[in-house]
């Protein structure tokens, strides 16, 4: 049997990581954990680009109009949380689709690094408090697909 994995390295690799301002209490806390497991795995600062939104609904526009810029990977960072209106299941359902679809069509990974909750608090709480960092999770993911893909190759 023959298996092949990922590992967690980031030496030479480039990452950009689109962050929404939107609720950036939160999403400045997921950014922090993101670029904090980059650099810890090997990745230089010079080698990470942020890019900011207004919300997460422009996330995988903006992940789009990356495609023809050298990264190994984006990672995509947010939080959108439950309000009294419909307007959560909207975002939610048309970001995650955007970022599957980025998946699918652009030969690197786009990382989903959304937070989806329905209280301030349960935001928190993914942010870096008792459910750990959502944004040093999705950096995790990136390092393990980054290396992943490139041991795969473009087939």
């Amino acid at each position: 049997m023959k298996e092949i994995k990922g590992n967690l390295v980031g030496k030479s690799k480039k990452f950009a990581i689109i962050v929404s301002r939107f609720n950036e209490f939160v999403s400045k806390q997921l950014l922090d954990g993101a670029i904090d497991c980059l650099v810890r795995h090997g990745v230089s600062t010079q080698d990470i680009t942020v890019y900011w939104t207004p919300g997460c609904f422009e996330i995988p526009g903006v992940a789009r109009r990356l495609k023809n810029i050298k990264y190994d990977c984006v990672l995509c960072i947010g939080a959108v949380i439950r309000g009294d209106t419909p307007h959560f299941e909207y975002i939610t359902n048309e970001v995650t689709k955007g970022i599957a679809v980025l998946n699918l069509e652009k030969g690197m990974p786009f990382v989903y690094g959304i937070i989806t909750a329905d209280t301030i608090d349960q935001a928190v709480e993914r942010a870096g408090t008792k459910q750990g960092n959502k944004g040093w999770d999705a950096a995790m993911t990136g390092l393990e697909l980054t290396d992943l893909y490139a041991k795969i190759g473009s087939r």
